[in-house]
C-alpha cells in the first residue's frame, strides 16, 4: 500500500481518537478530574494536529477526488458541508481555548469559550469519521 492509500484510514483513526479523547476529557472535567482532563485534551490536540498534517499531505499527493454517489448523497453533502464549515471555525476556537488554559491560565475565560469549542470540535471529529465511512466503506 502507498502512503496515499493509507492516509484516509489513518485520518479516520486520528479523528476517532480525538473524539474519544474529547468526550473523555469532558467527562473528566465534569467530575473534577483536572489532570485527566489536561491529558485528554493534550491527546485530542495532538491527534487533531497530526490529522491536519496528514489531511493536507493526502490532498497534496492524491490526484483523485472521491465523490460519494450512493443513495445517501443528499445526507452526505449536508454532512460534508457542515463538517467543512465547522472544521474551519473550530481551528481558531481550539487554539484560543487551549491558549487561555495552557498559556494565560485564565480558566474562567477558558471555560466560557470551551462551552462553544467542545461541541464544535466534537462534531467535526465525529463527522470526519462518518465522512470517511461514507466515502470509503459504503
Amino acid at each position: 500500500m502507498t502512503l496515499v492509500e493509507v492516509l484516509p484510514s489513518t485520518n479516520a483513526a486520528l479523528n476517532a481518537t480525538s473524539a474519544a479523547a474529547l468526550f473523555t476529557g469532558y467527562w473528566a472535567i465534569r467530575n473534577k478530574r483536572i489532570a485527566l482532563h489536561w491529558k485528554c485534551m493534550t491527546v485530542a490536540c495532538i491527534c487533531s494536529t497530526v490529522f491536519l498534517a496528514c489531511y493536507i499531505t493526502y490532498h497534496l499527493l492524491s490526484q483523485v477526488l472521491h465523490h460519494y454517489s450512493g443513495p445517501w448523497r443528499p445526507f452526505y453533502l449536508a454532512l460534508l458541508t457542515s463538517h467543512t464549515i465547522l472544521a474551519v471555525v473550530a481551528l481558531p476556537m481550539v487554539l484560543r481555548t487551549l491558549w487561555l488554559a495552557a498559556v494565560r491560565r485564565k480558566f474562567a475565560e477558558h471555560r466560557r469559550i470551551a462551552r462553544w469549542t467542545f461541541p464544535v470540535w466534537a462534531y467535526v471529529s465525529v463527522t470526519g469519521v462518518l465522512v470517511y465511512f461514507m466515502l470509503y466503506r459504503l
